[in-house]
């Protein structure tokens, strides 16, 4: 691995890179740690008990934001839908709405906040103050890739959380849309359990599950970019790294979400 600070530890093979600005050096030096980090996912030996430590670190972070924020998101989303539902004189088709909403946006769309804003800065703090520590240069003196004993395992442990996260997302919404709905908004309950399966199948699962684990893996990507990438000014520079990590992966997960969600439906209906 070419040794160097900034985006050239990573991007030996991107020389053309280096001859634009600075955002266009990082954005090439994360497509090249990205695409290392994939290419390590194959080959051993696999740090199998890193990632084990890294999701059991990224659910310590995660979980509890995550029900405080999916609970309120899922009234909000149900006591809105029923409204108009209610208008349009179509109360019964609220199980229909609640489930497509949980699946296909809330479910992702919560994953987005909280990994991006919970498990990822987390992970660029921890890896922020291991570069200040010069623990990663040691590393690359011993012989040890940083990229596959730190930034893969990170990278998977990140997907695979936000997959599970996503699912208990949906599952929180569409049991709050049914509580809300029954025993406040006075829906038919066997109504509501008939149009859950309405709108939402098998391709809509999918390709939520498909988002969230896309969502998980590129936030702990930017998040380790962000944290190994720090070339100096101590904790200051830890504290900007994670208020960066925010940002780049709020901007790079919305626009994943519209994607993906664009290729869905036109798989799904064409």
């Amino acid at each position: 691995m070419a040794r160097g600070s900034g985006p050239e530890r990573w991007s030996a093979g991107l020389a053309p890179l280096r001859n634009f600005s600075g955002p266009m050096q990082a954005v090439g030096g994360l497509f090249s740690m990205s695409a290392d980090a994939v290419r390590f996912v194959f080959r051993r030996p696999f740090q199998g008990r890193e990632f084990l430590e890294q999701c059991w670190f990224i659910v310590r972070v995660s979980l509890a934001p995550t029900l405080l924020v999916a609970i309120p998101f899922t009234v909000l989303v149900s006591f809105t839908l029923n409204i108009l539902l209610r208008e349009l004189g179509a109360a019964d088709l609220s199980g229909a709405g609640a489930a497509f909403g949980a699946v296909t946006q809330v479910g992702p769309i919560v994953t987005v906040l909280i990994v991006a804003g919970a498990g990822s800065t987390a992970m660029c703090a921890d890896l922020g103050s291991r570069t200040i520590r010069e623990e990663i240069d040691a590393m690359e003196v011993l012989g040890i890739n940083p990229v596959q004993r730190l930034v893969t395992p990170r990278m998977l442990a990140a997907g695979l959380v936000a997959l599970l996260l996503n699912s208990l997302v949906v599952i929180i919404g569409i049991l709050g849309g049914y509580l809300f709905s029954v025993f406040i908004q006075d829906v038919n309950p066997g109504a509501f359990a008939a149009g859950i399966t309405l709108l939402t199948g098998v391709p809509e699962v999918i390709i939520s599950c498909v988002k969230a684990a896309l969502f998980g893996l590129i936030a702990g990507l930017v998040a380790c970019y962000r944290g190994l990438m720090i070339s100096g000014g101590g904790a200051k520079a830890v504290g900007n790294a994670v208020n960066e990590t925010v940002v780049y992966a709020f901007m790079a997960l919305f626009v994943i979400n519209v994607l993906v969600t664009a290729i869905g439906i036109r798989m799904t209906t064409g």
